[in-house]
């Protein structure tokens, strides 16, 4: 059996894979990760530190797409 946990995307709940880090969590959303912004529980989560900050139940994530253009 597969464990899950309980997290929020952008406003939505959602049930994810227990034990991801952040860059695998954005692979698991099926996002490019070119041009992104996360936030994790309101605080800015640095690039860098995607592959350390472990997935957490409860955790609330806001990921933006930043586009370019003038």
């Amino acid at each position: 059996m597969n464990e899950t946990v309980a997290i929020e995307v952008n406003g939505e709940r959602r049930e994810v894979p227990k034990g991801l880090n952040v860059a695998q969590l954005v692979a698991h959303l099926g996002l490019i990760t070119n041009r992104l912004a996360i936030e994790r529980n309101l605080e800015i989560l640095p690039r860098g530190q995607w592959g350390t900050t472990m997935v957490s139940g409860g955790d609330r994530f806001e990921i933006v797409h930043l586009v370019g253009g003038g």
